[in-house]
């Protein structure tokens, strides 16, 4: 899908949260909160640029964070979820070459940087309103910016200096499959596993010289929370 046509979704996914619903008993809209946890399955090229040797690369911790998430049902069948998770701080490790020249390099935390990462998802769900075990899968886009970018000291002294760093934000798809179950008094509680496709190109800026590579997050996210309808 191209970053056109990932947008024209997001339009379309906010239209259909707009619209009115089916006159029935059953509550519209429902607001979650839980846990995020996301675990990171990270690509990258080696990193390129001046006086960088070969096998010079990265990788990322996975993080936890907290989920929050507005749903719209349109029907008996089909919601509309817009998530994200409160901004997790993911640290870049580097990755190959044990030094770089004198100075460590294999598993030194080099930077780090916030995600805001909002997902927009159409959602469809198993079953009718009479059963409190409802499975659903939905599909959707996945917007994230990347902010805060720090390079350490350890990634300072890799590069040779003080290090700007520029990540431009993804546009991605999404897909999510979960398991709801109905409380009494509008309570409920959800299981979903999601998976994002994550490409941004890192540009390190040290003193005029710039390093640069590509990099695949291929996050995937398991939530446990809690809803309210109303």
């Amino acid at each position: 899908m191209t970053k056109s046509a990932l947008c024209a979704l997001t339009v379309a996914l906010l239209t259909l949260a707009a619209l009115p619903v089916q006159a029935d008993e059953v509550p519209a809209n429902t607001v979650r909160v839980g846990m995020y946890a996301v675990f990171y399955h990270a690509s990258a090229d080696d990193i390129s640029g001046p006086y960088v040797p070969p096998g010079v690369n990265l990788t990322v911790k996975n993080v936890e964070t907290l989920y929050l998430a507005y749903l719209r049902r349109l029907s008996t069948h089909f919601t509309v979820e817009l998530a994200l998770g409160w901004p997790p701080l993911t640290k870049t490790y580097g990755k190959g070459l044990a030094a770089l020249g004198s100075v460590p390099y294999n598993g030194q935390e080099i930077s780090s940087a916030r995600w805001f990462a909002p997902n927009a998802l159409i959602e469809y769900v198993f079953f009718d309103d009479s059963h409190a075990l409802r499975p659903y899968v939905g599909i959707g886009v996945n917007y994230t910016a990347l902010y805060d970018r720090d390079s350490t000291v350890a990634g300072n002294a890799a590069s040779g200096g003080p290090t700007r760093l520029e990540l431009p934000a993804s546009v991605g798809p999404v897909a999510t499959v979960g398991l709801k179950y109905q409380l009494p008094n509008h309570w409920s509680l959800s299981a979903s596993y999601s998976a994002t496709r994550v490409d941004t190109r890192l540009t390190a800026i040290t003193a005029g010289l710039v390093r640069t590579t590509h990099i695949s997050f291929g996050p995937q996210a398991l939530v446990v929370a809690v809803g309210y309808s109303f």
